[in-house]
């Protein structure tokens, strides 16, 4: 009897842990869906954005690659989009100085995407700082000044990141709507994971060489939003509140 009572014993308390588990999970879920909360900021912290209140913000990541960029680019000014946020990393804009300044040129902003591609939750803050410095000197010599908004080159970042893009002047800007592009799922995937925005979404695609489905799928893409007006990432936080979600 006592082994029976032993057993049992932990076995409610399993039970009692799951349902606690539960409750916590749902409440802050509940909570997510009825207030701003910073999810992604330290408590009374730096932010970083990941949805808007209104409008669609196409974003483009670029970090490395000679041949995709290009052929966006073409397919934006085809269907006549004005307004895009590309996020480039210092090393890739280095290398591509006719790019960067068709990009400039062609009225689209540009955020920055570190310089080297690292995790920023892996690295030293020293390191952090560092890689941010270099991408902001890439930037400077390329002439392209009042950069105002950073993505953490992996989509990876903690309290820290957000500490020290503050110190820079930056605003840390993540995602809502994942497009899955890089992972060359199809045209048609990838469509749908767009069509899935609503308004005040952030939408992240690629134009790396590694998305080599991108460029047919903007079509799709846009025709999918048209219902949408899309401005830029500084447009959409301009223009109406955004929200953000707690770094633990």
């Amino acid at each position: 009897m006592n082994f029976f009572f032993v057993l049992n014993g932990k076995t409610i308390k399993q039970i009692l842990l799951i349902c606690m588990a539960s409750f916590f999970t749902a409440w802050f879920l509940f909570l997510g869906n009825m207030i701003q909360v910073p999810v992604f900021s330290a408590k009374d912290g730096p932010k970083a954005v990941y949805k808007g209140e209104k409008d669609i913000a196409l974003t483009f990541n670029i970090g490395w690659g000679d041949e995709k960029a290009e052929p966006i680019l073409d397919a934006l000014k085809k269907y006549n989009v004005k307004s895009a946020t590309f996020f480039l990393s210092g090393s890739w804009a280095e290398r591509h100085p006719d790019l960067v300044n068709r990009i400039v040129k062609e009225g689209y902003e540009i955020g920055i995407l570190g310089y080297e591609y690292k995790d920023y939750t892996e690295l030293e803050e020293e390191k952090v700082r560092q890689d941010i410095a270099n991408a902001q000197t890439a930037f400077k010599k390329l002439n392209v000044n009042n950069i105002q908004l950073l993505r953490s080159p992996t989509g990876h970042f903690d309290a820290k990141t957000l500490k020290i893009a503050q110190r820079y002047g930056y605003t840390v800007v993540h995602w809502s709507i994942d497009s899955k592009d890089w992972t060359n799922p199809g045209i048609k995937v990838i469509t749908e994971n767009v069509a899935k925005a609503k308004k005040g979404d952030i939408i992240l695609l690629h134009a790396s060489d590694s998305a080599k489905q991108t460029e047919k799928a903007l079509p799709y893409i846009l025709d999918s939003l048209k219902d949408y007006k899309l401005v830029t990432v500084s447009e959409m936080i301009a223009n109406a509140n955004t929200k953000t979600s707690e770094i633990k």
